[in-house]
């Protein structure tokens, strides 16, 4: 039986683990304060929560504008291409293997380091709800200058609904990342490696001699 060897390698750059930290904590706070807008939860006043919104809103498509930059520029890109022919056995390890003690079927390298399920995610999540949170964000936000922009006989109740959709996905995505950094060799392995940018891989003892 091949064993199995674990070597420490760099998997998360610094700037990606920078815009990783600012988009999560930028959709926190986009989050909060606009169900605190839409539902008055009373965490704070309208004004404040509009304004705060606002400038997160603004902080974010600046964020989303140069990590898309990093990304075509050092090639990262790559890293989002789907392989859906191993997306069948990663949700059957989510769901079933896990619990089962199953080994996981994609195993993480340098050149690798999103799982088919992952790259799936973040690709609908990049060329989709992002988009159309951002979009209907600052349609909503600007609905007084629709008439300017022959925008005046658009309704603002359905795009205040698609913005509350698309933000309750991105907060189910955020649920749901949380959870899945739990799932690395150990409970904390993941989030370490967010933090540090290293992480421990495994790779066959003969691949370790070459």
């Amino acid at each position: 039986m091949t064993q199995k060897k674990r070597r420490r390698v760099t998997i998360y750059k610094r700037f990606e683990r920078f815009w990783h930290w600012c988009q999560a904590l930028l959709i926190a706070v986009l989050a909060v304060t606009g169900f605190d807008i839409h539902y008055d939860w009373g965490l704070m006043n309208f004004g404040t929560a509009v304004e705060l919104h606002r400038l997160c809103a603004w902080a974010f498509v600046i964020l989303v504008g140069l990590s898309f930059f990093w990304h075509f520029t050092t090639g990262e890109w790559r890293h989002y291409i789907p392989m859906p022919g191993y997306t069948r056995a990663m949700i059957h390890y989510y769901l079933v293997g896990i619990f089962k003690g199953e080994p996981h079927p994609f195993r993480k390298t340098q050149l690798s380091k999103l799982n088919p399920l992952q790259r799936l995610a973040y690709l609908s999540l990049t060329a989709f709800a992002i988009p159309v949170t951002v979009i209907t964000g600052f349609l909503y936000y600007y609905y007084n200058e629709w008439p300017s922009l022959g925008l005046g006989s658009w309704s603002l109740k359905p795009v205040a609904l698609i913005h509350t959709l698309a933000a309750f996905g991105l907060v189910a995505f955020m649920i749901g990342h949380v959870y899945l950094t739990t799932t690395g060799h150990t409970i904390f392995s993941n989030l370490k490696a967010m933090i540090t940018g290293w992480e421990e891989i495994e790779e066959d003892e003969e691949e370790a001699q070459n």
